[in-house]
């Protein structure tokens, strides 16, 4: 008798593992999916901003940062969209047209928490009159209510 509850007491552990096993991958394989469908926002997001330049929405371009944002520069920090525009408008545009065409290259997503992202990659603005320009970025993503926007974007 004794060997009989030893054998179901040893089943019952053994379904036990078994069940909190399957548990924890349907754990797993739900944040991983979720995880997919914030990296997919994320790229969608950053290909829209390039085909909104490309076209020639400046504000759309822009649509990927919140208010709030700071683009590091060689001069410093450079806070708030208003201050970003200004200065892409400047320098990358002539009357209302980009001078270049925006592509991104090598885009890499790294979630931080279910809250944030680091987004690197290479910009690459080719065509015009100008030679081709490239270098790399960085950006911080945070979940907004109105979906993911960056905070924060290192390029050079």
């Amino acid at each position: 008798m004794a060997q009989t509850v030893h054998r179901a007491f040893a089943v019952l552990v053994a379904g036990c593992c078994l069940v909190l096993g399957a548990c924890a991958a349907s754990g797993e394989n739900a944040a991983g999916a979720l995880h997919k469908q914030d990296e997919a926002q994320i790229l969608g997001a950053l290909q829209a901003s390039a085909d909104a330049w490309n076209r020639g929405d400046l504000k759309g371009h822009l649509a990927i940062y919140d208010p709030s944002v700071t683009v590091m520069t060689k001069a410093g920090p450079r806070p708030t969209i208003e201050a970003i525009e200004a200065s892409f408008a400047a320098t990358y545009f002539v009357d209302g047209k980009p001078r270049q065409s925006l592509r991104m290259e090598s885009v890499r997503i790294r979630m931080l928490s279910e809250q944030s992202a680091l987004v690197t990659g290479r910009f690459i603005l080719s065509g015009g009159t100008e030679p081709e320009q490239s270098g790399w970025f960085t950006l911080v993503w945070v979940r907004m209510p109105a979906g993911w926007r960056a905070i924060h974007d290192h390029t050079s």
